[in-house]
């Protein structure tokens, strides 16, 4: 399906010189001179290369259209991910790489939706949030103000955060899978 440059969003899945993208980040540019254009940063679905173009917003793209299908992290096989399709219990396996920085926020059993081309996948979103254990915090500095300061903490799937001075080792923490970033504490 063509569409405009100018209406392409992260996410989305496009053709462009007889291979498939997956949007990652794109941004209108309107210099002082000449006309706005599009800048589209875009990962290859085949080998994984990331790269930039450049469209005028006038200009068409050929949009893929994506089906959404839900599916639960079962295990680890190497290097691969085995997820599972809660209906009809066939597997899916998908390379770590696919994942990007959101691999170490992956829990057993946890529900993720898989963007599938013609039954290829193309993309995979986690929960918006997960719940973790801080395994390392930084003591508290005295005089440190809990409104304007966070502190490094290691989170237990190893990933690193910032965290508000009162959070300690052991407490259990929300934590958004987006970008690693503190929400609250977790309650119960």
């Amino acid at each position: 399906m063509k569409q405009q440059a100018n209406l392409i969003r992260a996410g989305q899945v496009i053709e462009h010189d007889g291979r498939r993208w997956t949007v990652l980040k794109q941004q209108i540019i309107t210099p002082g001179k000449g006309g706005a254009f599009i800048q589209v940063e875009m990962r290859d679905l085949n080998t994984g290369n990331k790269t930039n173009e450049r469209w005028r917003t006038a200009d068409s793209v050929e949009r893929l259209m994506t089906e959404d299908k839900d599916y639960s992290y079962s295990y680890e096989d190497g290097d691969n991910i085995v997820l599972m399709d809660p209906e009809t219990f066939e597997q899916l396996m998908l390379h770590k790489d696919f994942f990007g920085d959101q691999l170490p926020f992956l829990q057993d059993n946890m529900a993720l939706n898989v963007k599938l081309v013609e039954g290829d996948p193309v993309g995979v979103t986690l929960p918006p949030q997960v719940t973790l254990e801080i395994v390392e915090a930084d003591p508290v500095v005295k005089g440190q103000t809990a409104s304007s300061s966070y502190k490094p903490a290691l989170l237990s799937n190893g990933v690193k955060t910032m965290v508000p001075p009162f959070i300690e080792a052991g407490e259990r923490v929300v934590i958004r899978t987006e970008d690693a970033s503190y929400v609250e504490r977790a309650k119960g």
